[in-house]
């Protein structure tokens, strides 16, 4: 059973930096994609950015191209996003997602596992 923990949200002002972990338990093939996803109140869950963790490319929203980076450490099995001149429309519900994907995909109906989320609150 695949199991995605998230961590490192909380509330900054817009300008400010978060970094975000998802800590992945359950799988030994490399050959997956993990991704960033979220959702504020009223709106649909989007995709932010997805890596390929065998080949290591990565897919942004336009939103946050330039300002986002995710990243991964295989030995940990742990993907990051970095989360750079923030701004209040970024404040979601941020969630972890994975499944085996060789081409890091932004929509998240491709995704089956899935963290608990965590809270990203930017005030201007």
């Amino acid at each position: 059973q695949v199991q995605l923990v998230e961590s490192g949200g909380g509330s900054v002002q817009a300008g400010g930096s978060l970094r975000l972990s998802c800590a992945a338990f359950g799988y030994t093939s490399s050959s997956v994609s993990m991704g960033w996803f979220r959702q504020a109140p009223g709106k649909e869950r989007e995709g932010v950015a997805a890596i390929s963790t065998a080949g290591g490319n990565t897919n942004y929203a336009d939103s946050v191209k330039g300002r986002f980076t995710i990243s991964q450490d295989n030995a940990k099995n742990t993907v990051y996003l970095q989360m750079n001149s923030l701004k209040p429309e970024d404040t979601a519900m941020y969630y972890c997602a994975a499944d085996w994907l060789y081409s890091a995909p932004l929509d998240p109906d491709r995704y089956r596992y899935w963290g608990q989320g965590t809270q990203v609150t930017v005030s201007s």
